[in-house]
């Protein structure tokens, strides 16, 4: 069903799965493209979580979806102060936050039960894809000062403010003390993790696919991961 959140500049969608009560789950999205082409696996997902009794809840940040607001004007710390404020309107509920690449960024200021990384992505990592994207796209990566730029710059179709590009340089996934937190990741990603599952990125692909197999297999580690939290 589709619900909605306050942050402190307006009001949000956020599609709600599963159970009313219980724990649930945030979801982060990656960024821009990516968030596209892994939509139809994180719905996949939560619907198999709210078979094993999880709520979960898919927000839109400040920007994106359906938001009012125009993207360009969005920046990390909007996305950050929206990611808290939906984690405020879970309640008294155990939440915990399940973030995708760069979607872990965002997750900073939401007081979580625990953290489920998948694929997590640093800042630097980031602007990196900004680079590529853009060549890709034939244009230069710092065409017209991209990181020093006074107006918003194009990425894989969308207008990105510079100051959203600025507050990514030295950005880290959170890793709060006490809280606990688990990486997932997927194919040749080779970095730190507590699992690797041998598995086409969503992102990586040309275009949004189904992948029934993948999300079943992400939404059970989820829920055996929440219920090791909450036993």
């Amino acid at each position: 069903m589709i619900d909605y959140y306050d942050w402190p500049g307006g009001r949000e969608a956020m599609l709600r799965f599963g159970p009313a009560d219980g724990p649930v789950v945030l979801v982060a999205m990656p960024f821009w493209e990516e968030a596209n082409r892994t939509r139809s696996l994180v719905v996949a997902m939560l619907r198999r979580l709210a078979d094993h009794g999880i709520g979960g809840a898919l927000p839109d940040w400040p920007g994106t979806g359906e938001s009012l607001i125009d993207t360009e004007q969005a920046t990390l710390f909007k996305w950050r102060e929206a990611h808290e404020a939906a984690a405020n309107a879970m309640g008294d509920r155990r939440c915990y936050g399940v973030s995708i690449r760069g979607g872990t960024l965002v997750d900073l200021f939401g007081l979580l039960f625990g953290r489920w990384h998948l694929a997590p992505m640093t800042g630097e990592a980031v602007l990196r894809d900004v680079i590529r994207l853009r060549a890709a796209a034939g244009l230069r990566g710092d065409e017209h000062g991209l990181f020093g730029a006074e107006s918003p710059v194009r990425i894989a179709g969308n207008r990105v403010s510079p100051y959203f590009l600025a507050g990514l340089a030295g950005a880290e996934p959170y890793d709060q003390p006490g809280v606990p937190r688990r990486v997932v990741r997927l194919g040749h990603d080779r970095g730190p993790a507590d699992r690797t599952i041998d598995a086409v990125p969503p992102w990586r692909r040309a275009e949004p696919q189904e992948d029934a197999e993948l999300a079943a297999l992400l939404a059970d580690d989820i829920a055996e991961w929440i219920a090791s939290c909450e036993g």
